[in-house]
């Protein structure tokens, strides 16, 4: 495998050297000092030069170059790479009989790597641009691996971050199953959540990756469900005071849980879950649960997951009651009987609620009715 990938990487290293001198003579002493171990290309002037580069940068190794050349010399043919950034890619020789120092200052501050004067030695001169070119290939190979082990590395956090993700959903899902409900209850607020932000002005301020974070955090606001005994959790009627007592406690359960898990306190969902797990069941007028904040003391994104939960919770299908109609399910949201929200989160929720029911893609597990 190792020396496939070197077959592989020498076959892909650049392996033409471009000669641009005016003068044939000199193009066919370079040509015959290295063509055994080069492909040769040559130009008469600068532009044709030029023209042979821009066309098939990538199979250039060297390029050796005149100065005094009609059309275009050396010296404009060097500003011309400059500026396009090629002296940093492919090393450029100038073989010259000019020994001024002019041109030599103004080569070498245009990224000219080596100055060889005519007339040339060629076992000098050979050894000279073949040490060069084989390090710029080593830099090459060099990058290439570094590239490639950046790619490996983008694909291992990449997995890592879906076996987290997959681990959260598992949790959270396995707690839905404990209490009687869908499993597919948590990715339903997930979605909704993540549409809210993306679709409506609550997300205003947020980047992309924040809104994701958030729609992570969304699934498990319910985490501390798995502290409520199943005898409250499942039950089918309407809990005693006492019991509603206990069931309460899951907002504070569920925070203190992610609090005790190094790798989610290290995620950047960690927060957003926090928030969430403790404050989704506060409403706006203060009423809520456990710390009784009101308004805007509530985060918009608890006050979302508060909404998509008891928007899910209504129209679908539980253990203590059937599904509410969607119109139903509206009207009782809008005049508060499913708790008090703030008008801004209802005016947004309410501009794009056809289309959160789109999320709901198998109406007979969900028990939405039309």
């Amino acid at each position: 495998m190792e020396r496939d990938s070197r077959i592989r990487q020498a076959a892909e290293m650049p392996d033409t050297i471009l000669i641009v001198d005016d003068d044939e003579l000199n193009r066919a002493v370079l040509d015959n000092i290295f063509s055994s171990e080069y492909s040769i290309e040559e130009a008469e002037n600068g532009k044709i030069g030029m023209e042979k580069l821009i066309d098939h940068p990538e199979k250039i190794c060297a390029v050796l170059l005149d100065v005094v050349m009609p059309v275009m010399d050396g010296i404009e043919v060097l500003k011309k790479l400059n500026e396009r950034g090629l002296t940093d890619q492919i090393p450029v020789f100038l073989i010259t009989a000019e020994s001024g120092d002019h041109t030599l200052k103004e080569a070498y501050s245009l990224g000219v790597m080596d100055v060889i004067l005519k007339p040339v030695v060629p076992y000098v001169v050979q050894r000279r641009i073949n040490s060069v070119i084989e390090l710029f290939r080593a830099r090459k190979r060099l990058g290439n691996k570094v590239a490639q082990q950046q790619t490996e590395i983008y694909q291992q956090a990449q997995q890592i971050i879906e076996l987290n993700m997959g681990m959260i959903e598992a949790l959270s899902t396995a707690i839905e199953f404990r209490s009687g409900e869908s499993g597919s209850h948590v990715r339903r607020i997930h979605d909704i959540t993540e549409y809210m932000l993306e679709h409506t002005r609550l997300g205003e301020g947020l980047s992309q990756e924040e809104i994701q974070h958030i729609a992570i955090a969304a699934i498990m606001h319910d985490v501390g469900k798995i502290a409520i005994p199943d005898a409250i959790l499942n039950k089918p009627g309407r809990l005693t005071p006492e019991e509603f007592e206990v069931m309460k406690t899951h907002t504070l359960q569920g925070a203190e849980l992610l609090e005790k898990i190094p790798q989610m306190k290290n995620h950047k969902a960690f927060r957003y879950a926090y928030d969430i797990a403790r404050h989704h069941h506060e409403r706006w007028d203060g009423r809520g649960y456990p710390d009784g904040l009101r308004e805007d003391e509530i985060s918009v994104w608890a006050q979302i997951v508060s909404l998509a939960d008891v928007y899910d919770a209504l129209i679908s299908k539980r253990v203590y009651k059937e599904a509410y109609q969607v119109e139903e399910a509206l009207e009782m949201i809008q005049t508060g009987k499913c708790g008090v929200f703030n008008p801004r989160l209802l005016e947004c929720f309410l501009q794009v609620e056809k289309q959160l029911r789109n999320l709901y893609q198998d109406m007979a597990d969900s028990g939405l009715k039309q």
